[in-house]
C-alpha cells in the first residue's frame, strides 16, 4: 500500500516552449490558459491532489512570473495537512552557475531541497499535458514489481512514434529497450507491440501500435540520486536508456485520454474538443475535479444570440452574437452581430472601468473583448486582447505559418497575442 508520506511529486515547468509560441511569448507553457478558466499546470497539480499526494515541487525557469503568481494564489494548505506546492525557480549558486539544461538536470539541481522532505519514491511529471490519472495505481504497481524505475506509457499509432520515446517490454512488462523518437522503419517493426502482448495488456482496436513514454516516471529515491550523479541532462534521452541494463525498469500502461498539448494545433484541438457534447476529457468529473484559482466572478450573461457547442467561463457578457464550437474565457465580452466560430477567446484579467474605456476610445483603442459585427474563425485570441468593430480574423487563403503585424499563423490557426490590439475595420 502507498503511503502519501513516502512520495514527493516533482512537476517540470518546461523550457522556452517554442512550439507553443506565441502563447509562450510572455509566459511559460504550464501558465497558458486552458478551457476558459484554468491554467495547464492545474492538470498535474490536481492529479496529484486527487491521488492524495500533497507534497509537490514545481520546477520553473522560463517566463515564470505569471506561473508563480497563479500557483501562489491557487494552492493553499492548512497547517495540519503537511501539504504544499513549492516553487523551485532556477537559480545560480556557488556550485552551479548554469540554468536547467534539461529535465534530468532540473531535478539534479534541486535534489538537496527534495531531501528536506522524507520520502522513498519520487514521482516526476510534465507540466504541459492534459489527462486524468490516479497516481496511486502507478506507484502501487511500482512497489509490487520491485521496480527501480517505472515509466508510464501509452499505446500510439505508427504515424506518431517519431514524437515520442518508444520502448519495448518483455512478458513481465519490464523494459528491455528504449529509443528516443525513432524513424528507421526496420527499427519500428522490432519495437511494435506484438499480437500476444496486445492481448495480455488488454489493448483493443488496432494492431499497429507502439508503447510511448508519457514523460511520467516513478523513481526509487536512491536510484534517482545515483542516476543523477553524472552529467546527463535529460530523462528520455539519457537517464532511462542508460538504466535499462543495470536496473529494474518497468512500464505502467495507461489507456485513458492523454494529450501532449505542447503545440498550437494540439492545444487548439484539445480545447475545442471540450465544447463537444461528450468531450474526450471530462472537466465535470466530481470524483477527480480540476482545481484552479477561485476568482468569485459573477455568472455569465447572454442577452441574446445563438450558442452551439460553446464552453463559456465565468463573468462573460455576450450580446446578440453567434458562438459556435468555441471556448470563451473569463470576463470575455462579445458585442452584437459578431460571429465566433472554431475559436478560443482566453478572456481578460480584469474589467475596464468607465473612465478607462472612455480614455481608450479617445485614443482609438477598442475596448476589451470583441466588438460589433466582427467575424473570428479558426483563431486563438490570447488574454487581454482588444478586437474592434467590423474586424475579420480567419486563416482562409493564408500560409500555414506566418508572422504578421500583431498576429501570427501557426498550423493554419490565427493567433492574436496577449494584449494584442486589432483596430476596427481590420481584415487579417
Amino acid at each position: 500500500m502507498v503511503h502519501a508520506r513516502d512520495v514527493i511529486s516533482v512537476i517540470l515547468g518546461g523550457g522556452a516552449g517554442t512550439r507553443l509560441f506565441p502563447l509562450t511569448k510572455d509566459r511559460s507553457k504550464p501558465a497558458v490558459p486552458l478551457a476558459g478558466k484554468y491554467r495547464i499546470v492545474d492538470i498535474p497539480i490536481s492529479n496529484c491532489l486527487n491521488s492524495g499526494l500533497k507534497r509537490i515541487f514545481l520546477l520553473t525557469q522560463f517566463n515564470s512570473s505569471s506561473l508563480h503568481r497563479h500557483v501562489q494564489q491557487s494552492y493553499h494548505f492548512d497547517e495540519f495537512s503537511n501539504g504544499f506546492v513549492e516553487i523551485m525557480a532556477a537559480q545560480q549558486t556557488p556550485g552551479n552557475n548554469t540554468w536547467y539544461q534539461g529535465t534530468a538536470d532540473a531535478v539534479r539541481q534541486n535534489l538537496q531541497h527534495f531531501g528536506n522532505s522524507a520520502h522513498k519514491y519520487v514521482l516526476i511529471l510534465s507540466g504541459d499535458q492534459l489527462y486524468r490519472m490516479n497516481f496511486r495505481r502507478l506507484i502501487e504497481q511500482h512497489i509490487a514489481t520491485g521496480a527501480d524505475v517505472t515509466v508510464s506509457t501509452i499505446p500510439v499509432n505508427r504515424c506518431d512514434v517519431s514524437s515520442f520515446g518508444i520502448l519495448k517490454i518483455d512478458a513481465e512488462e519490464r523494459i528491455t529497450e528504449f529509443v528516443e523518437k525513432p524513424k528507421d522503419p526496420a527499427l519500428l517493426d522490432a519495437l511494435k507491440i506484438q499480437p500476444k502482448e496486445l492481448a495480455k495488456l488488454n489493448i483493443h482496436g488496432a494492431d499497429d501500435l507502439f508503447l510511448a513514454s508519457m514523460g511520467i516516471y516513478v523513481f526509487n529515491r536512491d536510484v534517482l540520486d545515483k542516476a543523477l550523479k553524472g552529467k546527463h541532462v535529460d530523462f528520455g534521452k539519457h537517464i532511462i536508456p542508460n538504466l535499462i541494463d543495470t536496473g529494474r525498469l518497468f512500464s505502467y500502461v495507461y489507456q485513458g485520454y492523454w494529450e501532449d498539448i505542447g503545440t498550437i494545433k494540439a492545444f487548439f484541438d484539445a480545447n475545442l474538443d471540450l465544447s463537444n457534447e461528450v468531450p474526450k476529457f471530462n472537466f465535470f468529473d466530481t470524483q477527480a475535479p480540476i482545481y484552479t484559482h477561485a476568482r468569485y466572478l459573477p455568472a455569465s450573461k447572454i442577452v441574446r444570440g445563438h450558442m452551439e457547442r460553446a464552453v463559456i467561463a465565468d463573468g462573460c457578457v455576450i450580446v446578440d452574437a453567434h458562438v459556435e464550437h468555441a471556448v470563451i474565457g473569463i470576463r470575455s465580452r462579445i458585442e452584437a452581430g459578431s460571429v465566433v466560430k472554431e475559436a478560443i477567446l482566453m478572456g481578460h484579467d480584469d474589467y475596464e472601468t468607465p473612465e478607462e474605456l472612455q480614455a481608450n476610445l479617445v485614443r482609438g483603442i477598442p475596448p476589451y473583448g470583441v466588438g460589433k459585427n466582427t467575424i473570428i474563425e479558426r483563431a486563438i485570441i490570447d488574454k487581454n486582447a482588444r478586437i474592434g468593430d467590423n474586424v475579420r480574423i480567419s486563416p482562409e487563403g493564408k500560409p500555414e505559418n506566418y508572422d504578421g503585424d500583431n498576429y501570427y499563423i501557426r498550423d493554419g490557426i490565427v493567433v492574436v497575442p496577449k494584449g494584442g490590439i486589432i483596430r476596427s475595420g481590420t481584415v487579417l
